[in-house]
């Protein structure tokens, strides 16, 4: 097999891994074995290894000798970095929307917010809330805060999964208006309002995920 077929091979790989754990097949502290993988995906230990490796620089695996390799947990410091750095990227984001985006870009934000309204479940909508933002930056027109912002999604992905795994309560009717909200706040052109909207919205899912770090 040539280098640029394995390489094909372990990106199929990842691609089929990520998104079993996007989906929930594999929960954060789940182990993943080679041996299994192999078997479950019809290819040898080799494309499996580097498929992990693609997936540990992505954030959603860690490889310890002791454990092997696992789903990632996100500490309270992975949160907290987490929140600071997408709260950094999200700020520029906001204030050049703010300062160039045009209707048509507006109604477009409008359109991606409204597939909320149609989930069918959890898993579904942290998709949706991730190709959200994903349409705010794209809209943002700056390439390389899109790819600051490509390099944490499946981090911030794992983290949405995280939030559900604690509490779907009122999730699924909630989430939809917040992003209604966003919209509309990025619409007025206020850049500190649409800023501490987009601040309180990261702040719901942090609270819920820590809160069920505090012991008692």
């Amino acid at each position: 097999m040539s280098p640029a077929r394995r390489r094909g091979l372990a990106e199929e790989v990842a691609d089929r891994i990520r998104e079993a754990i996007f989906n929930g097949a594999y929960a954060p502290g789940a182990q993943l074995r080679e041996v299994e993988l192999s078997g479950v995906m019809d290819v040898s230990r080799g494309p499996v290894r580097e498929a992990l490796r693609i997936l540990e620089r992505e954030g959603l695996v860690r490889c310890a000798w002791h454990r092997g390799t696992v789903v990632t947990t996100l500490s309270s410091e992975d949160v907290a970095e987490l929140e600071s750095l997408r709260g950094a990227l999200e700020r520029l984001a906001v204030e050049r929307i703010i300062a160039h985006a045009s209707e048509e870009d507006f109604v477009s934000l409008e359109r991606v917010a409204g597939l909320m309204e149609r989930a069918r479940d959890e898993h579904e909508m942290v998709r949706l809330d991730i190709g959200f933002h994903d349409a705010v930056f794209a809209t943002a027109g700056h390439q390389r805060l899109a790819e600051a912002w490509e390099a944490i999604r499946c981090q911030v992905h794992l983290f949405l999964l995280t939030r559900i795994g604690h509490t779907t309560e009122g999730y699924l009717t909630r989430v939809p208006e917040e992003h209604r909200e966003l919209v509309a706040a990025l619409r007025s052109r206020d850049v500190q309002g649409a800023l501490d909207l987009f601040a309180a919205h990261r702040r719901v899912a942090v609270d819920v995920v820590s809160a069920e770090r505090v012991p008692g």
